[in-house]
């Protein structure tokens, strides 16, 4: 099966928790903090795998969630970290965070891999906080969550030439004349239901990889006929080639036919256009077809048009060799701009305010990311605890902020599913 779009929720694995320990030997009485760190949870990696085809793997894993990193210890012995999830995916992927709809890695090559969610890192013990100031800390850290992120992963396939056409125009019975593939060829329209590759070897020993796509109809951009499920792969090829009945079977029009898929092309992505285009002009053993071809010529001065007959098996060779020399002569451009990708938002400064506080009854709700990972990486069981975690309330100002909107000795606040009582 075919599947070229997914989306994911994933889980990075969260840190272990850091140990409160203390060291407890005969003849060491006062033997001070031996709480090891946790380990880091486990990264959630996209790895290229040259042999995959498809996206079929992923489709029916809705939520990856990595491992967590082990538990620091006593006697200074930290967690160890958790092995990374690596999912293989085939060259041509593309990952887009769903949430923002930035992209987050653009994977071609094999063994090419990329990190979509980072694992927590394991919390601190207690020897960590160890200072001249407080020798012995009584408290320790959770782990970090893992980041979590819905994803939206599609294929794009990798191919140097794309064929485009009508149904029925001879698609993939040129590509099964110039390559090793075997795609289905019958005398009915949409008989390919997903797109091909094969691999194009010349005489000189030069190659390329073309690409059938299935036909596409009038309005495919919109959603009619198949052609808007694999239009995408088309943004990815070097050159379009129309594949275009020049003998006017079933009652064709072979300008009308050009205008049609051109059409198509812009209104899905108008940078399509941009690329290199030539014109495959099939079934020319018709008898109309050399009428055809003239006036497709005389209404297209400027379009290189080959002319071919799939059946026959006739100008195959030119078209094997233009093609490669049209691709010799393509500098490498990049699929997307840089201010795409996520990478580059994270460097843009974004002044981001730190808490909400919203009142609901005589409620506080407290929210926001740096609160709720300080809240979770808090260990309550001791007093001291509990008090590193007031101060931190305090330095970020949220003290200030609940007497500056009226709150009240005794009133609630609430973080997640957690109350507390508010003491100024």
């Amino acid at each position: 099966m075919f599947v070229d779009e997914v989306t994911l929720k994933i889980e990075a694995g969260t840190g272990g928790n850091g140990c409160n320990g203390f060291r407890r030997e005969k003849g060491v009485p006062f033997g001070g903090p031996a709480g090891g760190n946790g380990g880091r949870g486990a990264n959630i990696i996209f790895e290229v795998d040259e042999g995959l085809r498809t996206l079929l793997d992923l489709r029916y894993n809705k939520l990856i969630k990595g491992k967590r990193g082990d538990h620091g210890l006593g006697k200074s012995k930290h967690g160890r970290s958790a092995k990374d999830t690596i999912l293989k995916v085939p060259p041509g992927t593309v990952v887009k965070d769903a949430d923002t709809g930035y992209i987050v890695a653009d994977l071609t090559n094999h063994g090419e891999q990329v990190i979509v969610a980072h694992g927590g890192r394991g919390g601190r013990g207690n020897k960590a906080f160890a200072t001249n100031a407080n020798p012995a800390p009584n408290f320790a850290e959770n782990g970090e969550p893992g980041e979590i992120k819905n994803l939206s992963v599609e294929l794009k396939l990798l191919a140097d030439v794309g064929l485009v056409g009508l149904p029925s125009v001879g698609k993939s019975t040129l590509l099964s004349i110039i390559s090793a593939s075997k795609p289905k060829i019958a005398a009915y329209h949409f008989t390919t239901l997903t797109p091909n590759l094969g691999v194009v070897k010349t005489k000189d020993n030069r190659s390329y990889v073309v690409a059938d796509l299935p036909g596409l109809i009038k309005g495919a951009s919109l959603g009619d006929g198949l052609g808007d499920q694999f239009l995408r792969h088309i943004e990815r090829t070097k050159i379009i080639a129309h594949i275009i009945d020049m003998g006017a079977s079933e009652g064709r029009d072979p300008i009308e036919d050009y205008k049609i898929i051109n059409k198509e092309l812009k209104d899905f992505n108008p940078a399509i256009l941009d690329k290199l285009q030539t014109v495959i002009a099939n079934k020319m053993d018709l008898p109309e077809a050399e009428a055809n071809l003239k006036k497709f010529k005389k209404a297209y001065p400027d379009v290189e048009v080959l002319p071919i007959s799939a059946i026959k098996k006739e100008g195959i060779d030119p078209v094997i060799i233009r093609l490669a020399d049209l691709l010799d002569e393509i500098p490498k451009t990049d699929l997307y701009e840089e201010e795409q990708f996520e990478s580059y938002m994270l460097y843009k400064f974004e002044e981001k305010q730190p808490f909400i506080i919203e009142q609901e009854d005589d409620t506080w709700i407290i929210t926001g990311d740096e609160i709720e990972k300080l809240f979770k990486m808090t260990q309550f069981s001791t007093i001291e605890g509990q008090l590193r975690f007031a101060k931190k309330l305090s330095q970020y100002g949220i003290n200030a902020k609940l007497d500056e909107l009226g709150a009240k000795l005794g009133d609630t606040v609430k973080i997640l599913d957690f109350e507390f009582e508010y003491r100024s």
